[in-house]
């Protein structure tokens, strides 16, 4: 943990900003309860799931904790319920309507549910998220939802290829942001890097970054579904 915070803080120190400023999510899919117990001793403070079957009892045992839940999986339809009515933020809306039902379901008691919209900003054909051409629509819809807000943006970048390349498609998260901020939208949140590339992603503007690998090691559990896009 002191070695990933401080590969944090030196990159903000890049950026010109502090550690502060950057979210760290632990992506705690796969892992048990021990472990985020663990990382929660430690500080952090934000947990990261992506299957819900999986997700819900981590929930629940540790109920106690004040913990900070983030669904970064793939969103389907018929689990939006629980997301809206379990989670504190919701990374990868691409649709309006799913964005409409987690409103809808979102109680009254509890806060508006933080949600980013989730840009492809690499194109990538077998990846979700919406293209960069679409965003001004769904953002201006999503910040109608009563139930909802928005915070940012989130992207997946691919794996294995050129870090300069996707260095430029961080920039380019950042310049997609400042756009919406431009059109008076009131949005503050970056959320892109993970354990493989949270430094540059860091220095380009990220807010938020998503560490499972880094943070935990290896997953050790089998996701209790059928593997997802990963956001962390």
């Amino acid at each position: 943990m002191q070695a990933l915070r401080a590969a944090i803080a030196a990159a903000a120190a890049a950026s010109g900003r502090t550690e502060d400023c950057i979210t760290l999510v632990a992506v705690s899919k796969g892992h048990a309860e021990a472990a985020i117990r663990a990382a929660a001793a430690l500080g952090v403070g934000d947990f990261g799931e992506s299957y819900l079957q999986e997700a819900l009892p981590k929930l629940a045992a540790l109920a106690e904790l004040p913990l900070c839940w983030h669904f970064i999986g793939r969103l389907q339809a018929n689990k939006t319920r629980a997301i809206a009515e379990r989670f504190d933020w919701v990374h990868g809306v691409d649709r309006l309507r799913i964005a409409e039902r987690l409103s809808a379901q979102r109680p009254a008691a509890l806060a508006p549910l933080n949600v980013c919209i989730h840009v492809n900003i690499a194109a990538e054909a077998s990846k979700a998220g919406i293209a960069p051409a679409e965003l001004p629509q769904l953002a201006h819809a999503l910040v109608r939802l009563p139930r909802l807000r928005l915070r940012g943006l989130m992207c997946i970048l691919p794996a294995g290829q050129d870090p300069a390349a996707n260095r430029g498609r961080f920039t380019a998260m950042r310049s997609l942001l400042g756009q919406l901020r431009e059109a008076a939208l009131p949005v503050d949140t970056l959320s892109m890097g993970m354990s493989e590339d949270f430094p540059d992603a860091i220095q380009e503007g990220s807010t938020l970054v998503r560490i499972g690998t880094a943070l935990f090691g290896p997953r050790p559990l089998a996701p209790a579904a059928p593997p997802e896009p990963q956001l962390g």
